[in-house]
């Protein structure tokens, strides 16, 4: 038996609680792992809340994130002892999540934890950290650089943005921190953050185009943000969008497109190739800064994670917060 947050149905209402659960109910896969650090993420809140059909299944256990240690394996990648993390894979959504003691999934969906990265530290990064390093990558991949100008990032007191932010200030860019919570002014110029723009600039009427500000820029937000956001962006640039918290929709018009030259970048990290895993993951082993990211990380209990959840979503929350599972693992 393990301790696990579960979530079930009860005919239509969705019942959540920390509960135990025999080994034997874990799901299918070739690895075994003792989870010694989860995280609560943006999609977990959805999920644990019922504020969106997260979950395609049930029971499931939450937790699109995990790090910790192979108990079992016939993965050939993996052999007990290993260090590894988990991101996505629909992990926490389709698959039973890391908002558990113990987890049993494919070995394909496993990254070795990187030389010089604790298991706990990897958590603090999470999906967060990983996804705003895939946007940076993508970014980097259409041709941006330092001296093309500055970059905003949405939802900066966030977990991508915060973590965006980091990086992108410890590779040189000037980074415009995109932000609705005016208090956080401070935290964000201790990240890194050159400029800090009031969301609400971004908030109203679309424009078919605005004044051009940015040489690119990071979305967590879609919706009119994006919008306005792409409307701002200088000729030839970019944005990469990785989120929908503002909402799924895009009231653009494709003028920043086709007068400016202007790219929409999609960033997935659910299903992202082991290739693109590995670059960013390395990318974050070698760029960021463990002392901002301490600096940003919270910690509670996984007894905390269902009442926090609902805090995560009001926009409460800033920068990242680690769950510690099974801490003495490492």
């Amino acid at each position: 038996m393990f301790d696990a947050i579960l979530i079930a149905k009860d005919g239509e209402q969705q019942v959540v609680r920390l509960t135990q659960v025999d080994e034997s109910q874990l799901p299918e896969g070739d690895v075994e792992v003792a989870v010694a650090y989860s995280t609560l993420n943006y999609k977990d809140a959805l999920a644990i809340t019922g504020a969106s059909p997260v979950v395609r299944s049930f029971p499931m256990v939450p937790g699109i994130d995990f790090a910790g240690v192979v108990t079992a394996s016939t993965h050939a990648d993996y052999k007990p002892g290993d260090s590894v993390i988990l991101n996505g894979w629909g992990v926490g959504e389709k698959h039973w999540g890391g908002l558990s003691q113990r987890a049993r999934v494919p070995g394909d969906w496993l990254v070795p934890l990187p030389e010089g990265i604790s298991l706990r530290q990897a958590m603090a990064i999470g999906t967060a950290g990983y996804t705003a390093m895939l946007c940076i990558d993508a970014l980097e991949r259409y041709g941006l650089t330092p001296d093309a100008g500055e970059i905003a990032v949405s939802g900066a007191a966030g977990g991508v943005g915060s973590i965006a932010t980091i990086l992108l200030a410890a590779r040189g860019y000037s980074v415009a921190a995109i932000t609705g919570r005016p208090t956080e002014a401070d935290y964000l110029r201790e990240l890194g953050a050159a400029t800090i723009v009031d969301r609400s600039e971004l908030s109203g009427k679309v424009r078919p185009l605005a004044k051009e500000r940015w040489a690119g820029a990071i979305d967590v937000a879609g919706s009119t943000i994006l919008a306005n956001l792409l409307a701002s962006i200088r000729y030839g640039g970019a944005v990469a969008a990785c989120g929908l918290a503002a909402g799924m929709d895009l009231p653009a018009t494709v003028a920043p497109f086709i007068l400016r030259g202007v790219s929409l970048l999609g960033v997935d990290s659910v299903m992202a190739p082991q290739s693109k895993r590995l670059a960013a993951w390395a990318g974050l082993a070698r760029d960021l800064d463990m002392d901002r990211l301490a600096k940003m990380t919270n910690e509670i209990a996984l007894a905390d994670v269902i009442g926090t959840a609902p805090d995560f979503l009001a926009g409460k929350v800033r920068g990242r917060i680690v769950v510690p599972v099974a801490p003495d693992l490492g």
